[in-house]
């Protein structure tokens, strides 16, 4: 017997070669039981170091002088909303502390910036993203169409599909698709469930946002700047930023021409859908650690309760014993934009990513057993 097969917490772990089975989910969760630790302190200081960031870069659209420099700290202080937003991921996902109030307390603080209801997102992330990962009809993160809904569409529709998967406007597709209609106060079609909670994080985030305004046009007065650079660079332009940034975040876990998307439940269930649908994607520069390792993304899908700040050991461990198994990719634009090229639709039947045309540009996945 495969020693990595066996569910004793005690057995030698050894690499799972590539002609066997991949093993049970429960077996590989127990691989990374020493990496679930949870840590309280060092969760709330990251998370008041990282407030600490935005605090200032925000105050640096006010206090600079010129539209450039309130520019460049506006995108900083986009890139803080995405690392404050990563916290409170985990905080969603119960893996940040070890206490369950504790965490719901610090995600909804966590998502104050990028305006995200907790509650909203915990269910459509939580419990259809991660319940079902690249599942069409349940999972709508970057669902692909056929080629027959394409052609389905209004043509205004299609070419919005075109802009979305153009590799330009990820956030685009994040503020209008996630956002505004599914976390924003969504309406019945999109949020079937009525809860009060998705009413009052939504207020929440919504007084958080008009206070943020209100702060910043009191201290633009009070430093003698003029209100609508302060408001562009100090509002807008950190929310458009962070859109993009979490639209192309989850677009790249996902989409690549070696990641397949099932239509039926049961091949889905037979292909192990936590490791076969997650791409992990290498950065140099340690720029992975600076996204606080969000993109060590096959461990975070095995098994959510790893926290942040342990992901990177469990996704090396992953690595070590499932050895071409798991979709590893070095970051490169070019890679990008051609996955973006090439990942437009989804042949279901051929089981291959598909030109607007219909033809196939991914070699077609084979079928599990």
């Amino acid at each position: 017997m495969n020693p990595s097969n066996d569910m004793s917490v005690h057995a030698p772990l050894v690499p799972v070669p590539v002609t066997e089975p991949l093993p049970h989910r429960k077996v590989m969760r127990r691989w990374l039981i020493p990496l679930s630790e949870r840590t309280t302190a060092y969760a709330i200081f990251l998370l008041i170091f990282d407030y600490s960031l935005l605090v200032g870069a925000i105050g640096a659209t006010v206090l600079m002088h010129g539209w450039l420099a309130k520019l460049f700290f506006g995108v900083v202080a986009g890139f803080v909303i995405g690392r404050l937003f990563i916290i409170g991921h985990d905080a969603c996902h119960q893996s940040l502390t070890p206490h369950r109030g504790l965490n719901r307390v610090l995600g909804r603080i966590a998502f104050l910036p990028s305006i995200t209801p907790y509650s909203l997102w915990d269910v459509g992330h939580n419990v259809v993203h991660h319940g079902y990962t690249n599942l069409k009809g349940f999972d709508f993160v970057w669902a692909p169409l056929t080629r027959d809904e394409y052609e389905a569409l209004p043509p205004w529709k299609q070419a919005l599909d075109r802009i979305y998967r153009s590799g330009w406007a990820p956030g685009l597709y994040y503020m209008i698709e996630i956002w505004w209609l599914r976390m924003f106060f969504p309406s019945k079609t999109y949020m079937g469930t009525r809860r009060s909670a998705f009413f009052w994080d939504c207020l929440l985030v919504s007084v958080f946002g008009a206070l943020w305004i209100g702060a910043l046009v009191w201290a633009a007065n009070a430093a003698g700047e003029a209100v609508l650079p302060v408001l562009v660079c100090g509002v807008l332009v950190p929310f458009l930023f962070w859109c993009s940034m979490i639209g192309f975040v989850v677009y790249v876990h996902h989409t690549h021409v070696k990641v397949s998307w099932y239509d039926d439940r049961t091949d889905w269930a037979r292909a192990q859908p936590f490791i076969s649908t997650t791409v992990h994607l290498t950065f140099p520069l340690r720029i992975g650690a600076v996204m606080h390792h969000i993109m060590e993304h096959t461990a975070h899908h095995l098994d959510m309760s790893i926290p942040l700040y342990r992901l990177k050991s469990a996704q090396k461990m992953l690595e070590d014993l499932l050895p071409q198994r798991i979709v590893i990719q070095p970051f490169s634009w070019g890679w990008y934009f051609d996955t973006a090229r090439r990942c437009k639709l989804y042949d279901f039947t051929r089981r291959c990513w598909t030109a607007y045309s219909g033809t196939a540009t991914s070699e077609p996945a084979a079928q599990a057993v």
